[in-house]
C-alpha cells in the first residue's frame, strides 16, 4: 500500500516582529520547519537557504522503493542537512557580516512506508495517534540540558529565562543532528512548529486542536490563532502532515515564511 502527506500549513510574522525568520516547506512526502535566528545576521537568509537545500527530497522520495533501506533514507537526510550548513557556511564566507546567523531544522520524510526524521535545535515534531500525543524530538537548548541533569523540573522549564538559548543548530560549522525512523502509519498525525507556538500554546491545548481539527490546514490555521491569541512574541509557523492512501491525489507542495522572499529582512533574533 502507498502512502503519503495530506499537509496544511501556516506561518505568520506574529505581532512582535517587523519580519519573519521562519521558513517551511510541506508537500506530500516532505515536511520541513527552519527557524532562523541571528537578527542582523539574517536569520531568514539561514533559514531561507535551508528550505532550498532540504525541499528536493520531496521529489527524490517519489521515486523511493517500498524497500529501500533505511540507511539510504538517512544517508539523504543527512546529505540534504549538511548542504544546507555547507550553503549557511559559503554565505558568512563571502560575507562576514553575516556571521552568527543560524537556523533549526526539523524534517519529516516520507518514503518506502517509513518516515524518517532529521532534527537539529527547538523547533519541534509531535505526533498524535490514536489519541495519544506525543513530542518525538528533544529541545537542543539550555533549559533541556538542565532538566535531563534534573537542576530543575518542567513547571520550572517553561518559565525558564533562558528557555530560548538554543545549544546546536545549523550555523555553517560541524554539528551533530538526530536522526530517526519509525514506520509510516495510516492515521498518525504530524506536527512541525516553530518555537512560537510550542511557548505560546500549551501541550495540552496542541493536542486537543490536532484532534478536533480532522483538515490539516484548518488545524494549521487555528493553532496559529491560537499562538497569536495567547500573545507570540515571536514568528509561529506550524506544518501538519496526516499519512494516508495515496488513492486521494497528490497537494501542491506549498512553501511558506522567508523562504518565499527573494531578499532577506533583518530583525532580531527569531
Amino acid at each position: 500500500m502507498s502512502v503519503i502527506l495530506r499537509f496544511g500549513a501556516r506561518s505568520d510574522r506574529g505581532a512582535v516582529r517587523s519580519a519573519n525568520q521562519d521558513s517551511a516547506y510541506a508537500g506530500p512526502r516532505l515536511l520541513v520547519i527552519a527557524d532562523g535566528m541571528g537578527g542582523m545576521a539574517a536569520g531568514d537568509l539561514a533559514s531561507r537557504l535551508t528550505i532550498l537545500a532540504v525541499a528536493p527530497l520531496d521529489q527524490l522520495a517519489a521515486a523511493r522503493a517500498v524497500d529501500d533501506p533505511t540507511d539510504t533514507l538517512l544517508d539523504s537526510l543527512q546529505a540534504v542537512a549538511e548542504d544546507a550548513n555547507r550553503r549557511i557556511r559559503d554565505e558568512v564566507a563571502a560575507n562576514p557580516a553575516l556571521e552568527g546567523m543560524g537556523t533549526t531544522l526539523t524534517a519529516v520524510l516520507l518514503a518506502g512506508g517509513k518516515i524518517s526524521m532529521v532534527h537539529v535545535g527547538d523547533s519541534r515534531a509531535y505526533r498524535l495517534r490514536d489519541g495519544e500525543f506525543q513530542q518525538v524530538t528533544k529541545d537542543d537548548t539550555y533549559v533541556q540540558m538542565l532538566l535531563d541533569e534534573g537542576a530543575i523540573g518542567p513547571d520550572e522549564a517553561a518559565a525558564h529565562p533562558h528557555r530560548s538559548v538554543v545549544t546546536r543548530a545549523l550555523q555553517g560549522r560541524q554539528v551533530e543532528a538526530r536522526y530517526s525512523v519509525r514506520p509510516a502509519v495510516v492515521g498518525d498525525r504530524y506536527l512541525l512548529c516553530s518555537d512560537g507556538l510550542s511557548e505560546a500554546v500549551s501541550a495540552e491545548e496542541i493536542a486537543a486542536a490536532l484532534e478536533s481539527y480532522p483538515d490539516p490546514q484548518s488545524c494549521a490555521d487555528q493553532l496559529v490563532a491560537l499562538a497569536l491569541h495567547h500573545g507570540a512574541t515571536d514568528n509561529v509557523t506550524v506544518v501538519i502532515g496526516d499519512v494516508v492512501d495515496a488513492d486521494g491525489g497528490l497537494q501542491q507542495a506549498q512553501v511558506l515564511g522567508a523562504a518565499t522572499e527573494r531578499e532577506p529582512a533583518m530583525d532580531g533574533p527569531a
